[in-house]
């Protein structure tokens, strides 16, 4: 706001110092010239027809010369023709403009004294002088205003050249960690699959069968997913989003496959005024915090809360401590998950708290806002 201001009182000194400058040298002239109150008055008019310089550059300038001629107005001509210089670019209108200010500059007024002796010691240099500094410094001032635009124009360009760059490299990248993770995680989920199928057909245990299909409906779930995700990762610049997204409709299915004794109250399952990004977001949360409870609480006994108060929706997961004699799962863990869920609340404006409890379980608790995104 300070800058927009003083960018305005700057702007404001640049359009009224010359017409301060041109009213004083009126007034100035007055003494030494012993000027009518006509010609006073027409060098003041042309002082103040400054104001609109940059609106009627040419007009102001026709308007200005008079004053000129009759040596009144003699500041309000330069500037008049430094502006013409720097608005226009046609070298005709410069060089005539220029010869008009000489020409009025070195007549004399009245033009009976050119019949007078001693006109012809008239300095003809000051009416050269005169008519030109104003036209070179216009020229100059506009020529250095192109060329910082064009240098603006040459940067902008580069930077966009880099952007374009940066994105290659990285679409590049992402087909590569796509084709990584398509070599790697499908191999493997496909021979979870594969022993999956294999100890359905060979048991004939119930539970044991139960719990095969069941393994084999998450492979292949997982096998789809992770499809998405590769084509996503080798998609050009990889703005798109990855289908399907999950939703506050599917926590029910994500709690009951999830081998966990949850006690759930996820009535906000309808949430009517709730984004997809925070449907999203909340889903995550819950899916990270079950999965952190199979990986560090086995046993463990998980409350899951999700509370819409129609501006906000409240999300809390938290769990005992690991059953006794539970046997640790073993499976790896990076510390990534957490911090993607803190990304993702603070994208949305809202906060997360992940704190350990004094009974040696854990508390996963956001709040999401659900208005303004």
């Amino acid at each position: 706001m300070r800058n927009r201001l003083s960018e305005q009182h700057r702007r404001l000194l640049f359009l009224l110092l010359p017409v301060a400058l041109a009213v004083v040298d009126t007034i100035v002239s007055i003494g030494p010239l012993g000027s009518s109150p006509a010609e006073v008055m027409i060098g003041l008019a042309g002082g103040f027809a400054l104001l609109a310089r940059r609106r009627a550059p040419m007009a102001v300038f026709l308007a200005i010369v008079p004053g000129a001629y009759l040596g009144t107005g003699w500041f309000a001509a330069m500037v008049g023709l430094y502006t013409v210089a720097r608005r226009r670019s046609d070298r005709r209108l410069l060089i005539s403009c220029a010869l008009l200010v000489a020409v009025a500059h070195y007549l004399p007024y009245p033009l009976g004294i050119l019949a007078e002796e001693g006109w012809e010691n008239l300095n003809a240099e000051n009416a050269v002088l005169i008519s030109l500094v104003p036209v070179a410094l216009g020229r100059a001032v506009a020529m250095r205003a192109e060329l910082a635009t064009r240098l603006r124009e040459l940067t902008e360009s580069r930077a966009r050249e880099h952007q374009l760059a940066a994105r290659q490299v990285l679409a590049t990248e992402r087909a590569r960690l796509g084709r990584e993770m398509h070599d790697v995680v499908a191999h493997q989920v496909s021979l979870i699959s594969l022993q999956a199928g294999a100890l359905r057909v060979s048991s004939a245990d119930p539970a044991v069968r139960e719990t095969a299909d069941a393994i084999r409906t998450l492979s292949v779930r997982t096998l789809e997913e992770l499809r998405h995700m590769v084509g996503l990762l080798k998609a050009a610049g990889g703005d798109g989003e990855l289908t399907p997204q999950p939703l506050l409709t599917d926590l029910p299915r994500l709690i009951d496959e999830s081998g966990l004794d949850i006690d759930a109250d996820i009535e906000a399952t309808a949430c009517g005024t709730c984004p997809d990004a925070v449907e999203r977001a909340a889903f995550r949360i819950v899916q990270e915090a079950l999965t952190n409870v199979r990986k560090h609480a086995p046993g463990a006994k998980v409350w899951v809360s999700l509370e819409d108060q129609g501006h906000q929706l409240f999300v809390e997961v938290r769990n005992g401590p690991a059953s006794d004699g539970a046997e640790p799962l073993g499976l790896p863990s990076g510390g990534h998950g957490l911090v993607g869920l803190h990304e993702r609340v603070h994208l949305l404006g809202g906060s997360i708290a992940t704190t350990a409890r004094a009974d040696g379980g854990f508390l996963v608790s956001a709040i999401l806002p659900t208005r303004g995104l």
